[in-house]
């Protein structure tokens, strides 16, 4: 399925706040966004001079600590747009938009007079421990939400975060959980994004089915040069971030009218992909927003990339049906995940044992003596 963009002006905005992230490679950028330098420069250059990429309101603001009329119904506005938002959001959005907000708690007594805030909505938050990796690219979290029943059908969103920003880097209307359908889905942002250090997913399908042992999905990755982890089965909160923007869509996109088809709700993905990156505020993020975080990764995606070599006194075999390995009169197995590739077998340094490698992963290990093999993630 080929990228999509909402409009050209969001496509704009959203390479102008890539582009002024520090360290950010224009160029690079834009090659991935189908645009000349020439074109990405004015853009940067418009931005840069004040002229804004989109419309957006000049209503002066008002004075500060008093809720004027005009004040109150452009809360009031706001919140009809996004139903979830609660003070804190609205009010740093209203901000970011030019209105002089008052206090939040003055926001708040707006919503309530207006009959906008729900009991479970005025019970305090509860305060989490939150970790987060040091920089963006570190780490991406992909995860399916579920399914959504559409008129026609059903829809399967696939999910990819960026663990240190909150960016959303891909949001997709699937129409399946299959392999294939995460590559190709994956593909289109690798090439806009570029490479992660790390990814990590769940272990149902198309992820793994027990935790233990590698995948086609984790190869085809690993091959890219991505480490790749899973978290423990029956604990979701491993995927806490990628989780909670699940709560998240479900609360702002999914709660609406049923979509009619897959590209219905597409375009629904799409346009609210560019709000939570772009504009709504997030608490974890001193009530910044993710693009503010965010900036693409300097590792290119390789379309063909080359397949592993191994040194010269390394013993090469190729894995052929069911994940095995003829080696030493015997047959082992390896892992299926790795039928068609070449692997090499190289002493462990205890008698008896061997490890296997594929490309720089050790996928393997044999005991010769007692004629067994342990394979799998938990040997990396």
């Amino acid at each position: 399925m080929p990228w999509q963009e909402v409009s050209t002006m969001s496509l704009r905005e959203e390479f102008v706040k890539l582009a002024q992230q520090e360290g950010a490679n224009v160029r690079q950028l834009c090659r991935r966004f189908g645009v000349s330098p020439t074109t990405g420069y004015k853009w940067l250059t418009r931005s840069r001079q004040g002229e804004p990429l989109s419309e957006r309101s000049r209503r002066p603001g008002t004075s500060p600590g008093r809720c004027c009329p005009q004040v109150e119904s452009r809360i009031v506005a706001l919140r009809a747009q996004h139903p979830a938002w609660g003070a804190r959001k609205l009010a740093r959005r209203l901000e970011v938009l030019g209105d002089a907000m008052p206090a939040v708690s003055t926001v708040h007594a707006v919503l309530r007079r207006h009959g906008l805030v729900t009991p479970a909505a005025s019970q305090a938050a509860q305060a989490w421990q939150r970790f987060e990796h040091p920089a963006p690219n570190d780490l991406w979290q992909m995860d399916f939400k579920g399914h959504v029943l559409l008129h026609h059908g059903r829809c399967h969103p696939l999910t990819i975060l960026d663990d240190h920003s909150r960016y959303a880097l891909g949001l997709r209307a699937c129409g399946d959980e299959q392999r294939q359908t995460v590559v190709d889905q994956l593909m289109a942002v690798f090439r806009r994004y570029g490479l992660p250090a790390r990814m990590t997913m769940d272990n149902g399908a198309p992820w793994g089915s027990d935790g233990a042992h590698y995948t086609r999905l984790d190869v085809w990755l690993m091959r890219q040069g991505i480490r790749v982890g899973h978290s423990r089965p029956f604990h979701p909160q491993t995927q806490g971030k990628d989780e909670r923007f699940h709560r998240t869509l479900k609360a702002e996109v999914l709660q609406g009218p049923r979509f009619t088809d897959l590209a219905h709700a597409q375009h629904a993905f799409d346009l609210w992909r560019v709000i939570y990156n772009q504009q709504r505020p997030h608490q974890a993020l001193g009530m910044g927003v993710p693009v503010e975080r965010y900036r693409a990764s300097a590792r290119e995606y390789i379309e063909r990339p080359a397949s592993p070599e191994y040194g010269a006194g390394d013993e090469v075999r190729k894995v052929y049906e069911h994940g095995r390995i003829s080696w030493r009169g015997g047959n082992w197995r390896i892992g299926k995940a790795f039928v068609g590739e070449h692997v090499a077998v190289r002493p462990a340094g205890e008698d008896g044992q061997y490890d296997v490698y594929w490309s720089t992963y050790r996928i393997a290990r044999i005991d010769s003596t007692t004629r067994t093999v342990n394979a799998g993630r938990s040997l990396a």
